[in-house]
């Protein structure tokens, strides 16, 4: 089953409460998806504790960086130079999946599927 992956940008979106993305996170759990967040994601984006973000946390998984994804993220880098490591992990993380990936980033990481292409990036 396809799952989502939720880069700073959709975790942002979600604690601000904004209405596609809120509406996109609900929708996945009451259906059963998985939704993915690498834990780099989560250094980008955590600035401190809140409720809200404890909250959120407790309603995706949590993805860490193994040698695999490090790897195909670094593989990854070497062809789209203008990427940035985390954006890249993020695309690696759902390629691995078969993920769709929610972002307000969609240009960056829209890129970056010259080389992920099976990867459907979404704005939010």
């Amino acid at each position: 089953m396809i799952g989502l992956t939720f880069d700073t940008g959709a975790l942002i979106g979600l604690e601000r409460r904004r209405q596609r993305i809120s509406r996109v996170y609900t929708t996945a759990l009451a259906d059963g998806l998985i939704v993915t967040v690498p834990a780099v994601v989560v250094s980008e984006w955590w600035r401190a504790r809140s409720d809200v973000r404890e909250t959120i946390l407790r309603g995706v998984r949590i993805e860490l960086v193994d040698e695999e994804l490090a790897k195909s993220a670094g593989e990854a880098l070497a062809v789209v130079r203008a990427a940035s490591a985390v954006d890249a992990i993020v695309m690696a993380s759902a390629a691995r999946r078969g993920d769709v990936v929610y972002t307000s980033d969609f240009d960056d990481l829209d890129r970056l599927r010259s080389y992920f292409r099976g990867v459907r990036v979404l704005g939010v």
